[in-house]
C-alpha cells in the first residue's frame, strides 16, 4: 500500500487561498500584493512588529520654547501623545510653572502648539546636516509614528520646540457670494483694508474704488489718475489708501469721502512699480512711505508735507518691488539681479546697509516674515483697535514685541526673494549678504511669494503653474500644489496660516490647504470669464476678493 504523506504547514512563500482572493504573502511582486499604506510625508509607518512589547510606552521628552527657554524638566509623556495631547501638556505646564499668560489664552481656551524635533539627515551632497522637522498637526499621528518614520531613538530624550498657532480657525472658502461690476478695464489690484471692512481696487480704467466688504455695494469712485494703477496699499490704520500709477503719479485718498488728500506729480520719472508704508510700531504719525520705480530709484516721501525726504540711487535697473521691514530697514529688489538693504531709521534714512547677491536674472518680488504683521498695524483677528493714536501704537508696539520674542534662533525678520533664473533665496538680511539656503524647484520664473500670517511657512507661486510651500525658518521644501493649467499669479494665506489661495491664469482660484495639504486643490473658485490678476484674504478671515481681467471682483466665502 502506497504511503500518503500530508502537507502539515504552507510554504512560507507562495500563494495562499484567503475567503476566496489570491494574495501573496511574501512575493512584492506579485499582483495581488497589497503595499502598506504611506504617511503624508512618504514614510513607512511602524510594522505590526512593533508592538507594545517593543517600543516604549512613554517617551522622555524636553519641552523648549522658540526662543531655547526650557519648559520645566524633561517629563515622560505617551508615545501614543498627538499633538493635541502636546498642546495640553504645554498648557498645564506653563500654567503650573507660572509662565506669563499667552494675550491668545482667552475665555479658558487652551492655545494650539505645534511641535517641532531636529533631526539628522543627509543632504544632496550626501552629508549630515541637522533639519527641523514638524510633528503633523492633523492628529493622525502620534509620538510613536512620528520617532519610527523618522528614525528617531525612543531611548533618548527627545527635545520638541514648541510654537504657538492662532487660536481661532478662518473657515475655508468655496462659495461666491458676491459679483463687483463697475471698472471698465482689467482689475491689477484688490486689497483690503486692515480691519477686514473695507476692499480697495484698482486699475486699467485709471480708477481706485473703495467697496463695502460685508454687502458688496460700491462705496466711493476716485477718479484723479492717468494712467494704470500699477501700485496700491492701505495705512496701518486704515484711515488712508495709497495709489501709483503708470506715469508716476502718487496719490493719497481718504476711504471715508472718497477724496485725494495729497497728491504727487512726477514723483518717478518712469512707472511706479511698489509702495510701502512704515510701520506703526516705528513711526505713531504713519505720515511717511516709500515708493519704487522702473527709473531705478526708491524715494521716501512724507506724505503730510508732500516733499521727498530721500532718494536712494543705487541699483543699476528698474526696481521690481520694495518692502520697509519692522526692524528699521528697508529692502529693494531690482531687475540688475540683486536685493538691496537701506535704513529706515531716524536720520540714517536711506544709507546703504549691504547688498544681497544670488540670483542670476532679475528679482521680481520679495516677502517678509513680518509683512503680514506690519500689514495689519494696531488691528487683531476680530478687527478691533481703539481709535485713538496712542493707543494705536502702543497695540502695534505689543503685538511686534510678542512676534518678535516668538521667532526662533533670534532671527526676528526673514527675507524671501524670487527671481526670473526659476529660484528662490532665503535671507537674513540682518546678519550676511549672502542667501542662507538657494531654493530650487520651480521650472519657469517664480511671480509671487508670501508668508503665511505666523512666519512658519511661504509660499510662491509661478508661470510653471504650480504653487510651491516651504518652510518659512529653514527654506526646506514642503509641498508641490499642481491643478492650475495656466500661470499662477499671486497667492494669499488665511489669517489662520492654515488655508492658501491662488490665482492663475486660467480664469480660476484654487484653495489649498497647507499642512497637511497633498497636492490636490481643496477647492476650485470657477466663475471668472478671464484671467485672475488681483487677489487677497481679509485680514478677519471672512471671505477672499479676487480681480480678473473680465472687469470684475469676486468675493468668495465659505
Amino acid at each position: 500500500m502506497a504511503t500518503v504523506i500530508k502537507k502539515t504547514s504552507a510554504p512560507k512563500e507562495g500563494i495562499a487561498w484567503n475567503v476566496g482572493s489570491l494574495v501573496g504573502e511574501g512575493r512584492t511582486g506579485n499582483l495581488g500584493f497589497r503595499a502598506p499604506k504611506r504617511l503624508r510625508n512618504g514614510q513607512l509607518p511602524p510594522s505590526d512588529d512593533d508592538n507594545d512589547d517593543n517600543f516604549p510606552s512613554s517617551i522622555i521628552c524636553q519641552f523648549r520654547s522658540s526662543s531655547g527657554e526650557d519648559l520645566g524638566n524633561a517629563i515622560d509623556v505617551p508615545s501614543t501623545a498627538t499633538t493635541d495631547d502636546l498642546s495640553a501638556t504645554v498648557a498645564e505646564l506653563r500654567k503650573s510653572l507660572q509662565v506669563e499668560k499667552d494675550d491668545d489664552e482667552i475665555d479658558g481656551r487652551v492655545t494650539p502648539y505645534t511641535f517641532y524635533a531636529t533631526v539628522s539627515k543627509k543632504n544632496a551632497n550626501g552629508k549630515m546636516e541637522q533639519i527641523r522637522v514638524e510633528i503633523p498637526i492633523d492628529g493622525t499621528c502620534d509620538l510613536r509614528i512620528f520617532l519610527c518614520a523618522h528614525g528617531i531613538s525612543a531611548e533618548e530624550t527627545l527635545e520638541l520646540t514648541y510654537l504657538p498657532l492662532a487660536p481661532f480657525r478662518v473657515r475655508p472658502v468655496g462659495r461666491c457670494t458676491d459679483t463687483l461690476p463697475g471698472h471698465t478695464e482689467a482689475i491689477l489690484h484688490v486689497q483690503f483694508g486692515p480691519d477686514g471692512k473695507v476692499l480697495a481696487s484698482g486699475g486699467g480704467d485709471f480708477t481706485v474704488r473703495f467697496w463695502d466688504a460685508r454687502s458688496g455695494l460700491p462705496k466711493k469712485t476716485c477718479l484723479g489718475h492717468r494712467n494704470h494703477v500699477l501700485s496700491t496699499s492701505w495705512s496701518p490704520t486704515g484711515h488712508r489708501f495709497l495709489s501709483a500709477d503708470k506715469s508716476g503719479t502718487i496719490i493719497l485718498w481718504d476711504p471715508a469721502t472718497g477724496k485725494d488728500v495729497r497728491r504727487i506729480p512726477s514723483a518717478h520719472k518712469s512707472w511706479i512699480t511698489a509702495t510701502s508704508w512704515e510701520p506703526l510700531h516705528a513711526n505713531p504719525a504713519c505720515e511717511r512711505v516709500i515708493s519704487a520705480g522702473k527709473d531705478g530709484l526708491v524715494r521716501a516721501w512724507n506724505l503730510r508735507t508732500g516733499r521727498c525726504e530721500v532718494t536712494m540711487s543705487g541699483h543699476t535697473d528698474g526696481v521690481e518691488d520694495a518692502i520697509w521691514g519692522g526692524e528699521g530697514r528697508i529692502y529693494t529688489a531690482s531687475r540688475d539681479r540683486t536685493v538691496k538693504v537701506w535704513s529706515g531709521d531716524g536720520k540714517n534714512i536711506g544709507k546703504l546697509i549691504r547688498t544681497l547677491q544670488g540670483h542670476g536674472h532679475r528679482v521680481n518680488t520679495l516677502a517678509l516674515s513680518t509683512e503680514y504683521l506690519l500689514r495689519c498695524g494696531p488691528f487683531d483677528h476680530c478687527g478691533k483697535f481703539a481709535d485713538d493714536a496712542p493707543t494705536a501704537h502702543a497695540a502695534a508696539v505689543q503685538k511686534y514685541t510678542k512676534y518678535r520674542a516668538a521667532q526662533p534662533d533670534g532671527i526676528s525678520e526673514r527675507l524671501v526673494s524670487g527671481s526670473d533664473d526659476f529660484t528662490l533665496c532665503l535671507w537674513h538680511p540682518a546678519e550676511n549678504k549672502r542667501p542662507v539656503r538657494r531654493l530650487t524647484g520651480h521650472q519657469q520664473a517664480v511671480n509671487h511669494i508670501a508668508f503665511s500670517p505666523d512666519g512658519r511657512y511661504f509660499a510662491s507661486a509661478s508661470f510653471d503653474k504650480k504653487v510651491k510651500l516651504w518652510d518659512g525658518v529653514t527654506g526646506n521644501f514642503l509641498s508641490t500644489f499642481t491643478g492650475h493649467v495656466g500661470s499662477v499669479y499671486m497667492v494669499a494665506w488665511s489669517s489662520d496660516s492654515r488655508y492658501i489661495v491662488s490665482a492663475s491664469k486660467d480664469s480660476t482660484s484654487k484653495l489649498w490647504a497647507a499642512l497637511p495639504g497633498g497636492k490636490n486643490a481643496k477647492m476650485t473658485l470657477p466663475g471668472h470669464a478671464d484671467e485672475v490678476y488681483a487677489l487677497d484674504w481679509s485680514p478677519d478671515g471672512a471671505g477672499v476678493a479676487t480681480g480678473s481681467k473680465d472687469r470684475t471682483i469676486k468675493i468668495w466665502r465659505h
